[in-house]
């Protein structure tokens, strides 16, 4: 996959430094071939895994190269637009909208752990002068085991809030490299370039909205994962004894 699609994307989603937003060029052909070679690099399967959308929809082998001394076919450049594509893509806006909902509520959890700790130390603090120096370091030692615990919780639900992140938008990156690359054989192109690089272009050589609908059509949403450590639903009350004794005497009497 192009490294222009993985900056485009990151840059709206994740709020990447600016160093990482360097457009560049995107040559049906290569994609593949970079793609190939980050797979063999990736751990084991069930680590990382290809999204069955992009499986479903395969380009075709890249060509071999070209044999000494033959000239390269006629260049058929096109325009993408890649920012434009993220606007209008359902499932950019989903996994946007969702990751920074789950960013909200772990902001709002980590602020109300800490007001529960000062809440702690400062009850502590004015329980002081009746505690005996074993009984000081018992509370000391239970409260800090709860700072501590709780501080873990918060840091790996915010590990993964970024790692779903990095995992939707890899997901969204390679089904768009696949559409850019249906598009443009379609239609002949043999090299696509960001709109950024180009200073001047007619409207026909612009392959934006097209890409942008196909994008819609073969990777409308994502499956986000439940979020960790989300609150449970209320588990139903207990009975009391009495009522599961009179349930107990209807049922033998049915």
């Amino acid at each position: 996959m192009s490294r222009l699609l993985s900056y485009a994307l990151a840059g709206a989603m994740l709020a990447l430094p600016a160093a990482a937003q360097q457009q560049q060029w995107f040559v049906p052909g290569q994609g593949q071939q970079q793609g190939q070679q980050q797979q063999q690099q990736r751990p084991p399967q069930g680590q990382q895994q290809r999204p069955p959308q992009a499986q479903a929809q395969r380009p075709a082998p890249t060509p071999p190269p070209l044999p000494p001394g033959q000239s390269p076919p006629a260049p058929v450049i096109a325009i993408v637009d890649v920012p434009e594509i993220q606007r209008v893509s359902t499932a950019f806006t989903q996994v946007r909208e969702a990751i920074e909902q789950r960013r909200a509520r772990l902001n709002d959890d980590l602020q109300r752990e800490q007001q529960r700790w000062r809440d702690e130390q400062q009850r502590l603090a004015n329980e002081r002068a009746g505690l005996t120096p074993e009984q000081l370091r018992t509370r000391e030692r239970d409260l800090q085991d709860r700072i501590t615990d709780s501080q873990r919780v918060l840091r790996d639900r915010a590990r993964d809030v970024e790692q779903l992140a990095q995992t939707s938008l890899r997901e969204i990156e390679q089904a768009l490299g696949i559409v850019i690359r249906q598009v443009a054989t379609s239609r002949n192109v043999n090299i696509v370039l960001p709109r950024p690089l180009v200073i001047f272009n007619e409207p026909q050589f612009d392959l934006t909205e097209e890409v942008a609908a196909q994008l819609n059509r073969m990777l409308p949403s994502v499956t986000l994962p439940p979020e960790a450590g989300a609150e449970q639903p209320a588990r139903p009350a207990q009975q009391q004894p009495q009522q599961r004794q009179q349930q107990g005497q209807q049922q033998r009497r049915n």
